[in-house]
């Protein structure tokens, strides 16, 4: 039996990260960019760290992606910045509103993303093994890896299906094309769900015994770089609400 058959095969793109990274990092730009204000040190910090998906998306070579991201991202910034400078009113606030929950929302979406296309489950199970966490948050946790990939294959033959009987959205058939899309997709996503339940407990996950696991993880330099921009972020973030700065 040759050695490479021991191993995975399957053709990356980008930039390869721990999974742990891409935890870390998801954690990182949710919380700084929920939870913290355009001011001082972070009107610099939360671009940056908005900046970090696109790069990652980019090195996948999902340029399409990226680029819809990045002109969403700037559009929704430079309003947020136009509409404070504007004095009270109903315009001012719904467009402060909605330009503040896209770029406070979209980059941690963009890692989600991110996280889900680019860490297969084995990978995943193989992390959170080595960080001693319970299967009772593994295990869902690695259905649901699949769970999106899935539902977005579906969801897109389901939109084929369609296109070919002329139902789409704008035209006169309202009514069936969010009958003909939604049911169906509903339906997939409870037979789905089970499927993949069954097939992670096929595959040994609920055993009483320790799974073995042939993934290669562990940290590298690009880690330790990504690991100490997002600890150089939190300590910035901390340093402002302590001393303001």
């Amino acid at each position: 039996m040759e050695a490479s058959f021991l191993v995975d095969n399957k053709e990356k793109k980008g930039i390869s990260f721990d999974p742990r990274t891409k935890l870390v990092l998801l954690i990182t730009i949710t919380t700084l960019m929920l939870s913290t204000s355009n001011e001082g040190i972070m009107n610099i910090i939360k671009p940056v760290l908005s900046l970090i998906p696109f790069v990652l998306i980019l090195s996948e070579r999902r340029f399409k992606t990226a680029g819809k991201y990045l002109i969403l991202y700037i559009i929704c910034f430079v309003l947020e910045r136009v509409a404070l400078t504007w004095e009270g009113g109903l315009l001012s606030f719904l467009l402060l509103a909605i330009c503040s929950i896209m770029t406070r929302f979209a980059p941690g979406i963009m890692t989600g993303a991110f996280l889900i296309s680019s860490t297969s489950v084995s990978e995943f199970i193989s992390a959170m093994e080595r960080m001693h966490v319970t299967e009772k948050i593994v295990i869902p946790m690695s259905v649901i890896f699949r769970f999106f990939p899935t539902i977005l294959e579906e969801y897109q033959a389901i939109q084929d299906a369609m296109r070919m009987r002329r139902i789409r959205f704008g035209g006169k058939n309202l009514s069936l094309m969010l009958e003909y899309r939604l049911v169906p997709l509903m339906v997939s996503m409870v037979k789905i769900g089970d499927e993949l339940s069954a097939a992670a407990l096929t595959r040994g996950l609920g055993a009483p015994i320790k799974r073995t696991n042939i993934c290669r993880i562990g940290f590298h330099m690009q880690d330790m770089i990504l690991i100490l921009l997002c600890i150089l972020c939190f300590t910035a973030f901390l340093l402002q609400r302590k001393i303001g700065f």
